[in-house]
């Protein structure tokens, strides 16, 4: 477990409260999960920042007054649309002893060879659905795209993930490809 959040249990407030909470920099959220009933909740929201900052993936445990710590993954984020202030939370409360479904953000590294040589780089999927155990999971997956050259593609069935990661995703579905350069026909003026 990596760092702890204090979350405050707002059931007995009305939801004009919302508004109050976002203006004090709190951000309006639910803890729910696995022998949890759904709990609306606040949060600080530099807290929260702070906690994701170096992995969005991380598991957290949450602290509830009266209710105990439980360990959470942030299952959902709304946003404000102008602003991109985050405006609710949904936190999963999670077993460790059992896997989980989730995401797993691609990251692509290197110039493929493909590009150097005046190809277009395409990438088609930038995330995959992964089953691991909680410890096991991290936030992005690094993969060299270095070697790819004119007219190559790389599938999901070409990942490799670490030990104990099952991809979920159709082994088929395209990550990336590289495409021939498209070059436009010049006709001679009469």
């Amino acid at each position: 477990m990596s760092n702890t959040i204090q979350l405050t249990d707002r059931s007995n407030l009305p939801s004009s409260h919302v508004k109050q909470l976002r203006k004090q920099g709190f951000i309006p959220a639910v803890v729910y999960g696995v022998g949890l009933t759904s709990i609306p909740v606040e949060v600080n929201g530099k807290q929260l920042f702070a906690a994701l900052k170096k992995n969005p993936k991380a598991i957290l445990q949450a602290a509830i007054a009266e209710r105990g710590q439980h360990p959470v993954l942030v299952q959902a984020i709304q946003k404000d649309m102008l602003t991109g202030r985050w405006t609710h939370v949904d936190f999963h409360q999670i077993n460790m002893n059992e896997s989980i479904d989730t995401k797993a953000t691609i990251h692509f590294s290197g110039d493929p060879i493909g590009v150097v040589e005046g190809g277009i780089l395409q990438i088609e999927v930038h995330e995959v659905e992964i089953r691991c155990m909680p410890d096991k999971l991290f936030a992005a997956f690094e993969v060299d795209i270095s070697k790819l050259g004119i007219g190559d593609q790389l599938l999901v069935s070409d990942l490799s993930f670490h030990e104990g990661v099952e991809i979920l995703t159709d082994a088929l579905v395209m990550l990336v490809k590289i495409l021939n350069p498209q070059v436009a026909e010049v006709k001679p003026s009469a």
